[in-house]
């Protein structure tokens, strides 16, 4: 028997986040909007600086985002699977376009301006979505043939290295490590050869191993030798021993301000509005490092509350795609809240210093319009397929070989 609804409470725990969201950048935005408006005044733009720039955009980020969500509300979700190649074709032009025509933020140029639309776009964003549900649609297609060296392995490492040089040409390698990883255990569900896998990871260590041997920086002067001398500094200040680094300055300067913003009033809080690390000690906190501010001012309990929605979403959609009979809509709805998870886990464990400094933002709650326009359509598409789930079948069920279709 078909529920024929969909999952409300989902709905509703996204909702909480996203207000939750709006609410924590109309406190930790206030200091950059008005040196943003500040700029905007000197450059004869407007005539008074204000520090509600990011919540008067974050707000209109929201309204398109559910407009897009309430357009396609009816639309089944079988309309991605037949349209996958063509979201995912998109998806890579937009990418060679960011290459020619492009918007720099610090050494990545990852974002282009679209006519008569006011907010930039950055494509890595959409293909997290477009890339998986392409997979999903692929691995459905040739279910018969993900075993097979030459018709199953060799098309599925012409997408991902297709994906890896233009992402890696912005350049992004952050992305990469979402992206690439999800992909990989996609294959492996969906029935791959487990040589062929191993294949993959020596790769993969040989790659990784390769960009912080290879891309290096002077740590004398400084002076960066490419344009990726970031990703190896990174890791050089992760390793390093806090206290040394610290007192050296080589760690990072937005993790030694996220840490102190965690670790001063980790069991109290400064409650809302009194952050003090949003004065600029810590940089652009709305993005990579909102989540030290609201421990800083909310207490870490809040940091546990977070925690538990993105896995209550990845529980969610894994007890879904075992009452699931298609293996499209199986695959799209693991992997599409396994990768809001893995995002979601990679930002934390960064304001945590647990692992390097990313781009990664955390979803729904991180001020970047082209992130909460993916995740909102993505969100959609989880909406849609929990109206088809038999309420018949046990939990138990869903293992590898339910995956295999």
């Amino acid at each position: 028997m078909l529920k024929n609804t969909v999952d409300y409470k989902l709905f509703f725990v996204i909702l909480f986040m996203i207000i939750f969201w709006m609410i924590m950048i109309s406190s930790v935005s206030v200091y950059s909007s008005f040196r943003v408006t500040d700029l905007m005044v000197r450059r004869w733009l407007i005539s008074e600086a204000y520090n509600h720039f990011y919540v008067l955009r974050n707000i209109a980020h929201v309204f398109i985002a559910f407009i897009a969500l309430a357009v396609t509300a009816k639309i089944h979700y079988s309309f991605f699977e037949k349209h996958a190649k063509h979201f995912f074709w998109i998806t890579i032009i937009l990418l060679i376009i960011v290459l020619v025509i492009w918007i720099s933020l610090g050494w990545a140029r990852g974002w282009i301006n679209i006519p008569w639309v006011p907010f930039t776009i950055q494509p890595t964003e959409f293909l997290k979505f477009t890339l998986i549900i392409y997979l999903a649609a692929f691995f459905k297609k040739y279910k018969w043939y993900l075993r097979n060296f030459q018709h199953g392995f060799l098309p599925f490492m012409a997408i991902i290295w297709a994906v890896l040089i233009l992402v890696w040409l912005q350049p992004d390698f952050w992305t990469i490590m979402v992206v690439i990883p999800v992909s990989v255990i996609m294959f492996f569900y969906a029935g791959a050869n487990i040589k062929h896998l191993l294949v993959m990871l020596v790769l993969w260590i040989f790659l990784s191993t390769s960009v912080y041997l290879a891309w290096d920086y002077d740590k004398t002067t400084g002076k960066n030798l490419n344009t990726l001398w970031y990703i190896t500094q990174r890791i050089d200040n992760f390793l390093a021993n806090n206290e040394e680094a610290i007192k050296n300055q080589t760690i990072n300067y937005q993790t030694e301000q996220a840490l102190i913003a965690i670790g001063s009033w980790w069991f109290t809080g400064l409650w809302f509005w009194q952050s003090i690390q949003k004065f600029w000690y810590l940089p652009e906190v709305q993005w990579d490092f909102i989540f030290s501010v609201i421990i800083e001012e909310l207490w870490f309990v809040w940091g546990l509350i977070l925690l538990t929605l993105y896995w209550y979403i990845w529980y969610t959609w894994f007890y879904i795609a075992s009452k699931i009979p298609d293996g499209f809509a199986q695959l799209t709805a693991v992997w599409i809240s396994s990768w809001i998870l893995m995002q979601a886990l990679i930002n934390i464990w960064v304001n945590l210093n647990v692992v390097p400094l990313t781009w990664i933002t955390l979803p729904f709650i991180s001020y970047w319009w082209s992130s909460l326009l993916s995740l909102m359509i993505a969100l959609w598409v989880l909406l849609n397929i929990s109206r088809y789930i038999d309420t018949k079948p046990n939990f138990s069920r869903i293992n590898r070989k339910k995956f295999m279709f």
